[in-house]
């Protein structure tokens, strides 16, 4: 579908950075059909050495003849770089941007294109081919547009088509959520050292107990509290836990945390159109 098509990188930072290796490493395409570019000469050079491929710090250069260009620069920077793309973009050119709370009606305004624009919202497991991205389609992107941007985000994990309305919520739950994970297993780690787990054994065991309960998850098909109820048994250490962690407010922190990262995108769309 994508075999023989180049892809242009702009804003070659942390989440297209994984996104560039996740492409690599699942050999969707050959390094050298692959251009980031971005201001930092130094960080082109690492992604480079890292997994061969093109660089350029001149987002025009880099866009020229690409069959998809992805968007990948911070929101807060979305204008200035759009400004420059402008006309150097063709409407024969499939555009992705994975920049938070940014519309594709307002990505095609800035562009000043009326070709195919598909809004997708990654997480940084891209890297290691365990992703979960959204993607929603633009006013120009048909079945086949959007079927070639499925083919980049599943090449590095799951990847699911929702109406772009969804795209803020989907980036306060998967967009942000490895961030949330990251803290669980921390404080996991050191409720262990706490009770006399070396730390690195400790890091270890946190981390793989949250792959194992994820993997159940999705391997089962089990809702998450089927599967808590199996391990739950009368007087406990389980139930014991779970008392603690419901007083504490586990669930309302996790639900205000997607919401807050929901509405935080939202706002930023809001600031772009500003």
């Amino acid at each position: 579908m994508i075999k023989n098509q180049t892809i242009a990188v702009i804003g070659a930072g942390h989440m297209a950075g994984a996104l560039i290796g996740g492409m690599v490493h699942s050999k969707l395409l050959p390094a050298r059909s692959i251009i980031a570019a971005r201001r930092n000469a130094e960080a082109l050079a690492e992604l480079h050495k890292k997994w061969g491929v093109r660089t350029s710090t001149d987002n025009k250069k880099a866009v020229e003849g690409a069959d998809i260009v992805v968007l990948a620069v911070k929101p807060q920077m979305a204008k200035k770089v759009m400004e420059e793309l402008a006309g150097a973009i063709t409407k024969d050119q499939l555009v992705i941007s994975v920049m938070a709370g940014i519309t594709t009606a307002a990505i095609s305004k800035a562009l000043r294109v009326d070709g195919p624009v598909a809004r997708a919202m990654p997480n940084t497991p891209c890297l290691v081919d365990a992703g979960a991205t959204a993607i929603a389609a633009g006013a120009h992107a048909d079945q086949k547009d959007m079927a070639r941007a499925e083919a980049v985000f599943a090449s590095v994990g799951l990847a699911v088509i929702l109406p772009e309305s969804a795209l803020d919520a989907v980036t306060g739950l998967s967009g942000s959520g490895p961030v949330y994970i990251y803290m669980v297993i921390e404080a996991m780690i050191d409720g262990g050292v706490k009770m006399g787990i070396p730390r690195a054994v400790a890091a270890k065991l946190a981390a793989q107990t949250v792959f194992g309960a994820a993997k159940l998850v999705l391997e089962t098909g089990k809702h998450p509290a089927v599967l808590k109820d199996e391990v739950t048994t009368p007087g406990g250490t389980a139930i014991t836990a779970i008392h603690v962690l419901e007083s504490k407010g586990l669930r309302s922190v996790l639900i205000d945390a997607v919401e807050a990262a929901a509405k935080r995108s939202n706002e930023l769309s809001k600031l772009f159109e500003a």
